[in-house]
Parts: structure tokens; C-alpha cells; sequence
């Protein structure tokens, strides 16, 4: 489980084919101190750590198949960044909102515009997949915790500070970037159980 809440970009080193699954190798300042088997998020995605080059600051983590068809990780890079995040633990301030590190759908950034200093980033994804926003609720993309305004049947915003625009992968963002999208749990369960409702009173 996570937060949210970035806590560097991590750059990519090395990525290996193996079959259909990709072994990326990242670089970032506590690579030291991870261990293996531990879950970190990878633009809002949950990869588990199977090795670490604790001297070079490096470790590794494979993505399967279906990680790469339902998110961005398939279009990586050399050198690119992504937003990382270890796992909460039960003594830390929640200051985002309940991610879990499975990413939904992708979106594409269709607009991007500098307010007084600020950034507001708009998204569209396919509504087909049935997920949803709703104004002012929560959303993640790409890992970070950001708060859903001018919601759409497909497609939303996000005013970014900036210091979320510093730190994480947001300042790469241009029209056309591909994001990872993770809709509320909370909103997904609550979609889950109307729709289970609805279908059962129209069969009536």
C-alpha cells in the first residue's frame, strides 16, 4: 500500500528482455537501502526488488506481461525517470490517499498549461474500462496523489504545484505523454456495488 506521495525520480539504467518480461535496473539515492523482495512503486506501479547493487546505488525489478500492457513501463527508456515510492508503514501520516500500486488504465495528456506558476494537466483516457473521477476526489497518475478537478465522462485535470513539478516525472509531461492511472478504491468499489444493484433491480 502507498500514499502517494513521491518521494524522488528514480533513472534508468539498464532495461533486459527475457521472454515477455522486462528487467529494468533504476538508479536512486536509497537503493542502498532497499532490500530484496521489498515493494516499491514504479509510476504507481507495485514492483517487487529482486536484486540490489547497494555500491552503484542500483536495483532491479521485472514487470510481467500484463504489467506492461496495462501501464506506461513498456515505453521506457534509457535515462528516463520515473516517480518512486516505498511502501507506507503503519507509523506513517497518511498525506495522500490509499494507492495500491495497481495501475487501471493508461491516459494521454492532451493539455498542459502554466497558471501563475502553477501547472494544470489535463487527461483523457478510455471510458470504456468503466473507471471514473469525480470532482474533487482523488486519482493517481503516475504514483502521485493529486486531487481530480473539471472531472469528465473521459477525461479530468490536476493543478500541480510547484514542487510536485520539481520533484517527480510532471515536468517531462508534454501533449501526448502516456501516464498510469490508478482511480480511487474507494470510489471503485462503491461503482462496483451500484452497478451489481442496478443490474439486479432491472431484472426484476
Amino acid at each position: 500500500m502507498f500514499s502517494g506521495i513521491v518521494e524522488e525520480t528514480a533513472r534508468l539504467v539498464k532495461i533486459e528482455k527475457d521472454k515477455t518480461n522486462f528487467h529494468f535496473y533504476f538508479n536512486c539515492s536509497f537503493a542502498d537501502q532497499l532490500r530484496i523482495d521489498q515493494s516499491v512503486s514504479h509510476n504507481g506501479v507495485c514492483l517487487t526488488v529482486v536484486e540490489v547493487n547497494k555500491s552503484e546505488k542500483v536495483y532491479k525489478v521485472t514487470a510481467i506481461q500484463e504489467t506492461l500492457d496495462k501501464s506506461n513501463l513498456g515505453l521506457l527508456k534509457v535515462n528516463d525517470k520515473v516517480n518512486i515510492e516505498r511502501s507506507m508503514t503503519m507509523d506513517k501520516l497518511l498525506d495522500g490517499h490509499m494507492v495500491q500500486g495497481h495501475v487501471d488504465q493508461t491516459a494521454t495528456c492532451t493539455d498542459v498549461k502554466e497558471v501563475d506558476g502553477s501547472w494544470y494537466f489535463t487527461f483523457q483516457y478510455d471510458k470504456t474500462k468503466g473507471n471514473i473521477t469525480v470532482e474533487k476526489g482523488s486519482v493517481s497518475v503516475n504514483g502521485v496523489s493529486l486531487t481530480v478537478v473539471n472531472s469528465k465522462d473521459d477525461k479530468f485535470s490536476v493543478a500541480i504545484i510547484p514542487f510536485t513539478y520539481d520533484v517527480t516525472n510532471f515536468h517531462t509531461f508534454k501533449v501526448g505523454s502516456v501516464v498510469n492511472l490508478e482511480f480511487d478504491i474507494i470510489g471503485k468499489y462503491i461503482q462496483k456495488i451500484m452497478a451489481g444493484y442496478l443490474e439486479n433491480m432491472n431484472s426484476k
